[in-house]
């Protein structure tokens, strides 16, 4: 990677504590809850813009991209689902340049009063989105209910579009970790759960709950090399890497919405993520 003159930001990112015993999280309309313990690292997040073509999807796990949509507002959900999805999976098609693409649906997040328009917070804390040993089973079980008559695909990668869409700059901006400097043990899963409320006491009981999924939330390793792409636009998006069934290559791109300590007059970050899962026969 080539380096960049201009100094890092130096930044503190929330990471796994490594004596977390109880992996879950909890999620309803606009709200959150975990059992992990957390620790505050400083890092320093270099400025990926000098050298954006120097950034790629199967190398460091990530790429900011130029990508313009037809959608005028992203917190219309008809717009969505009738223009949004189509959009983002052709735009996935042609850049890894997958026989298959499937949307896993999309979701909004907003920086001050996330639950106008059934929005998230940001994520805080540095995870990719599906744990390593949840992926092979989810993208095969999502081929056979979409494509029960074949071909059986030789490869699947999952990705995330994420696109913001509130005027820079962004107050809660992303931080990308290159996937060649994490480790396989720099990492636990974490279970979640879907629900209507938030649970009294979280580390209760979870039989009568359906699990929805796994994600892999990191420990601190000074190993680890963090990028950003301050002042993105809503033409522009990242591509980001959230597991590979093939070998080789990066795998998954860990990442985590920061408070940019420098920020001055941002407006709240708004955002949208749409994930996707891309297959090669």
């Amino acid at each position: 990677m080539t380096e960049d003159a201009r100094p890092a930001l130096r930044a503190e990112l929330t990471y796994l504590d490594p004596r977390t015993t109880h992996g879950r999280q909890f999620i309803a309309p606009g709200a959150r809850v975990a059992t992990e313990l957390t620790e505050k690292r400083p890092v320093d997040i270099r400025d990926g813009r000098p050298v954006r073509d120097s950034f790629a999807l199967d190398v460091q796990g990530f790429a900011l991209v130029d990508h313009r949509s037809a959608v005028p507002d992203f917190t219309d959900p008809v717009q969505l689902e009738q223009v949004y999805v189509a959009e983002v999976c052709r735009f996935v098609q042609e850049q890894l340049g997958a026989d298959q693409v499937l949307s896993r649906g999309w979701e909004l997040r907003r920086s001050v009063a996330p639950a106008e328009h059934g929005a998230q917070p940001p994520a805080a804390g540095v995870h990719v989105d599906y744990a390593p040993g949840h992926i092979p089973g989810m993208v095969a079980r999502a081929h056979a209910r979409h494509f029960p008559d074949g071909p059986d695909f030789r490869r699947a990668v999952v990705t995330s579009t994420w696109r913001v869409f509130s005027p820079p700059p962004q107050d809660w901006p992303l931080a990308l970790c290159e996937s060649r400097t994490i480790a396989p043990d720099d990492g636990a899963p974490i279970t979640t759960y879907f629900v209507d409320e938030l649970p009294a006491d979280p580390f209760g009981p979870v039989d009568h709950l359906k699990p929805v999924g796994s994600s892999w939330k990191v420990r601190h390793d000074p190993a680890h090399e963090w990028w950003w792409f301050p002042a993105m636009t809503r033409d522009e998006v990242l591509l980001i890497k959230l597991g590979d069934t093939g070998r080789g290559g990066a795998w998954a791109a860990p990442h985590t919405a920061f408070p940019d300590p420098a920020a001055q007059g941002a407006v709240p970050r708004h955002s949208i993520e749409l994930r996707t899962f891309a297959y090669f026969h």
